[in-house]
C-alpha cells in the first residue's frame, strides 16, 4: 500500500476510530497550544507508529498551529528490530530522527524483578532530554484507552492504590517540558486494525519481557479484562468512567499534594 493510501485511510476509513479521538483529546484536555513544538515519540511499535501518522495530519491541518519532531531513541535494539523500525517509518513516510542509548542493558542488569519499572523511568528521562535537543517544549507517547484502564487496575490489584495513567504532566526534572497522551480515548484494537489495513508489521517494544521471558503482570491484567467482558460489554469503559467519577465522600483515605488524607478529618468536622 503507498502512502496516499495509507494517509486517506488515517482521515476516511478510521477518521471516526482514530483521528477524531485523537482531536478530541487534545481539545478535552488542553494538550495543545499555538508554537508548540511537540516531540512526537517513536518505539518502533503499532501505538507510536499510529501517533506519528495522527501529528502529520494535525500540523498540516489541525485548528492548533504547531510543528513535531518525530524521535527514536534506540534503548538497544538488535539489527532485525532497528531495521525493520526504519523500514516501517519509510513506508510511512515518517521523518525520524534516531538516538541510541543502552537502556536494555542497564534496566537488565540492575532492575532485577522489575526491569520494567526502571527501563520505563530511564527511557523517559532520555526522550526528555532527546526533544529538548530538537527544541521541543513537549513529548507525546502513545498511550491509550486501554493502558489507561490497564494502568488503573495494576494500580489497585498490585500497588494498593487508586491512580491511573494521566492525559498530560509537567516534567519533574527538565523546566518547562510536558509529556502529553493525544491516543487517550483510542482503543487498541482500532490501531491494530488501522496497521493491519496499512500492511505494517510493527514491532513489540524489542526486550525480553516483551519476547515472554519474564512474567508481565499487564498481559495478566489485559486477559482478566478480556474475561469480564464476556460477561459485560462495556467493562472497558466502566472502569475507565471510574476514574472520571471519584467520590471523596466515599473514600476511606486519599492524598492531596503529598499529604496523606482521611475520610475521619471531614467526620469529625461534621
Amino acid at each position: 500500500m503507498d502512502i496516499i493510501e495509507i494517509e486517506r485511510a488515517l482521515i476516511k476509513r478510521y477518521k471516526n476510530k482514530l483521528y477524531n479521538k485523537f482531536v478530541k483529546a487534545i481539545l478535552d484536555y488542553e494538550l495543545l497550544q499555538n508554537g508548540d513544538v511537540v516531540g512526537v515519540c517513536i518505539s518502533g511499535g503499532k501505538d507510536s507508529f499510529v501517533l506519528a501518522k495522527m501529528f502529520q495530519e494535525y500540523v498540516k491541518h489541525g485548528a492548533i498551529k504547531i510543528d513535531a519532531r518525530y524521535l527514536v531513541m534506540d534503548p538497544g535494539f538488535n539489527k532485525e528490530n532497528i531495521d525493520n523500525l526504519k523500514l516501517n517509518a519509510k513506508k510511512l513516510g515518517i521523518p525520524i530522527t534516531t538516538k541510541e542509548s543502552d537502556i536494555f542493558k542497564v534496566a537488565e542488569k540492575h532492575g532485577k524483578e522489575s526491569p520494567c519499572y526502571l527501563c520505563a523511568r530511564m527511557r523517559r528521562g532520555f526522550l526528555y532530554q532527546f526533544a529538548k535537543e530538537q527544541g521541543c517544549n513537549k513529548i507525546a507517547l502513545g498511550h491509550h484507552f486501554n493502558d489507561v484502564i490497564e494502568t488503573t487496575l495494576l494500580n489497585v490489584f498490585y500497588g494498593g492504590t487508586f491512580k491511573t495513567m494521566l492525559p498530560k504532566l509537567k516534567a519533574e526534572n527538565f523546566g518547562n517540558m510536558e509529556l502529553i497522551r493525544p491516543m487517550y480515548y483510542i482503543e487498541e484494537r482500532n490501531i491494530i486494525n488501522y496497521m493491519n489495513y496499512c500492511e505494517v508489521e510493527a514491532m513489540n517494544c524489542g526486550c525480553k519481557i516483551a519476547s515472554g521471558v519474564f512474567s508481565s503482570k499487564r498481559r495478566e491484567i489485559k486477559n482478566l479484562i478480556a474475561k469480564m467482558k464476556l460477561n459485560f460489554k462495556d467493562v472497558e469503559k466502566s472502569i475507565f468512567q471510574s476514574t472520571n467519577n471519584v467520590n471523596l465522600e466515599c473514600i476511606v483515605g486519599w492524598v492531596a499534594k503529598g499529604e496523606k488524607k482521611s475520610f475521619l478529618d471531614e467526620y469529625i468536622d461534621k
